[in-house]
């Protein structure tokens, strides 16, 4: 359990960071893949930084006692 909520927190902080950079790329290019999947992209961003920072906590909280 000790490496477990750390490396879920690494994943999930680079799933962030990887969708983050797809959405920022798309958007600087344009054209029909931003039209398309730009928003979608940007709802995927928000929803894994939640898990992440729920995973955060959960991690504070177990660690404290």
């Amino acid at each position: 359990m000790d490496i477990l909520i750390p490396t879920l927190i690494v994943a999930a902080l680079l799933a962030v960071l990887i969708v983050l950079m797809t959405g920022v790329l798309g958007m600087a290019k344009g054209g029909g893949f931003n039209r398309k999947y730009g928003n979608v992209l940007m709802r995927w961003r928000v929803a894994l930084q939640g898990g992440a920072v729920l995973l955060i906590l959960i991690a504070a909280l177990l660690s404290r006692g």
